[in-house]
Order: C-alpha cells, then sequence, then structure tokens
C-alpha cells in the first residue's frame, strides 16, 4: 500500500479576504479549519499568522503563539510554521517564529519569484481598506529567496531541531 502524506496550506500569504469569504484570519478560525483538516486526512497543516482585526498577513509572534496553542489543543496534526508569512517581511521576521517555538516544519522557498496579484485587485471588495494597496504593491516587489538566504534559514531550522519543507515554485 502507498502511503501518501497531505499537507493543508490554511491561509497562504498572498490571499486577502475579499478574494474568498472562508478565508480564515482569526487563531480560532485557523485553528478550527486545521482539526477539520486533521479530521479529513491531513497530516500537516501549513500555518501563516494573521491580524485576527483585518486579515492582513502578521509577523506577530504572539499571534502565531495562540494560533498554534490552539491547534495542539485542538488535534494531533504536525504544523508546519511559514516563513513566507509575506513577501513584504524581512528575513528576520519570517524566522523568528522557528526560533521561538521550534515547529517539526518550517517552509523554506527555493528561489526567488515574483508573486504579481495585482489584477485581482480590481475584482475583489476591499473590506478592510490594506487588500488593494496590498495586492497592487506586488507588481513592484520580489520575493527575495537569496542563496545566502536558503543557507542562513537551513542553518537557523537546524539549529532549532526544525525540517524544512522545501516550497520549489515554477512560473508557467
Amino acid at each position: 500500500m502507498r502511503q501518501v502524506i497531505i499537507t493543508a496550506a490554511l491561509t497562504g500569504a498572498v490571499h486577502v479576504p475579499g478574494m474568498s469569504p472562508y478565508l480564515p484570519i482569526t487563531p480560532e478560525a485557523i485553528a478550527e479549519e486545521a482539526k477539520a483538516a486533521y479530521e479529513a486526512g491531513a497530516a500537516i497543516v501549513h500555518v501563516h499568522a494573521r491580524n485576527p482585526e483585518t486579515g492582513e498577513p502578521s509577523s506577530s509572534n504572539e499571534i502565531m503563539a495562540d494560533i498554534l496553542e490552539r491547534i495542539h489543543s485542538k488535534c494531533d496534526v504536525i504544523v508546519c510554521v511559514t516563513t513566507g508569512a509575506s513577501q513584504l517581511m524581512t528575513t528576520e521576521e519570517r524566522l523568528s517564529p522557528v526560533q521561538l517555538f521550534k515547529p517539526e516544519l518550517a517552509s523554506c522557498n527555493a528561489g526567488t519569484m515574483n508573486f504579481v496579484l495585482s489584477e485581482i485587485a480590481e475584482k475583489i471588495d476591499d473590506g478592510f481598506g490594506w487588500e488593494k494597496p496590498y495586492l497592487i504593491k506586488t507588481r513592484d516587489n520580489v520575493f527575495k529567496n537569496t542563496f545566502d538566504g536558503l543557507q542562513h534559514y537551513i542553518e537557523t531550522m537546524a539549529a532549532n531541531g526544525t525540517k524544512p519543507e522545501f516550497e520549489v515554485y515554477d512560473a508557467e
């Protein structure tokens, strides 16, 4: 029998609330989605923190701690903490949850890329006021993941007992 490991990415960082009413943004909603994914067969959940008031991607370790505590209280799923919390965050912000929480898994983005989502800005209702400017800003931003940066991520993860979950993107 072939074994399959399912990872559920619960929020992503490039998504904004205006794209879907189903995007969980509060720690409780994210934890509930983690539990539902676990009960549906996911072994791993990939977690991004968001400002619970606005849904904006957040590097807040306080919010991430709340999310992790809630998930672990609801189910026994492996949590992969993102290091790609937002393409607008610094390396230090992106790595801080690895150093603080020492998760089993953390994302490791294997290469620099353009995440251009500016055209979506015209198609959404920006209920929170930050979504359209955030999406438009992606036209002039690079999600930086240099070789030196990757080495720093991998060394930081190794020092904290965290396995890297390599994310490899390909533009079609």
